[in-house]
């Protein structure tokens, strides 16, 4: 049976900025890839999303971006190593190696994590400075860049990050492998930091009434 084929006409029906569920052994053309690119029209697998379920009802999704350069065939070594431990995977780009800016990936992945549809989002760029900056403009969202797992321990249990961002030119795969399972397995830590997130939250929701 041939394989089902995914063209930039399937992308352009799609809403702006929705998520795209396409088969996985779907084969998708790169003008699709590159017009869902300029849409911020996220691409996952049917079958991840049917593979995890929790208590809720939804998979643990876990919504994952990645500029050019070294930060693209990061995020393509951390797809299949997320779905090894159990999580669904929703790519928002970038799905090419080409050259794009890092604030768009950043924001596409926040925005699932913002708007519900994800559970957590990892962004990686080249240093994971910028991403951070962006994704944290966006409400609701607290974004920790880190560089090792202590940093990731830290900034669930103190800080209840839903936003991971890294550097793929300041760490390795290994490395960022690592950080990866020990932010999504840490659990945060309540009590004072409890309280303290709640400032965070309160001073964000001034703004927002401005």
């Amino acid at each position: 049976m041939p394989k089902p084929i995914i063209t930039v006409d399937d992308i352009r029906a799609a809403a702006p900025g929705s998520v795209l569920s396409v088969p996985a052994e779907a084969i998708i053309t790169d003008l699709a890839r590159e017009v869902a690119q300029a849409h911020q029209i996220s691409l996952v697998t049917s079958d991840h999303l049917a593979s995890t379920s929790s208590t809720n009802g939804h998979g643990p999704v876990i919504a994952i971006g990645a500029d050019h350069g070294p930060s693209f065939p990061m995020k393509e070594e951390l797809k299949p190593y997320l779905a090894e431990l159990g999580y669904t995977v929703l790519d928002c780009g970038t799905y090419t190696p080409d050259a794009v800016d890092y604030p768009d990936i950043a924001y596409a992945v926040a925005k699932q994590v913002a708007n519900g549809t994800a559970w957590r989002g990892i962004v990686i760029d080249g240093a994971g400075i910028g991403s951070s900056m962006v994704a944290n403009k966006v409400p609701g969202i607290r974004a920790a860049l880190c560089y090792n797992e202590a940093m990731a321990r830290n900034s669930r249990e103190h800080n209840d990050a839903n936003v991971l961002t890294m550097g793929a030119g300041m760490i390795g795969l290994n490395l960022a492998r690592q950080i990866v399972e020990t932010w999504l397995k840490t659990e945060f830590g309540g009590g004072r930091h409890q309280r303290r997130v709640n400032k965070i939250i309160e001073i964000e929701q001034r703004f927002l009434k401005g």
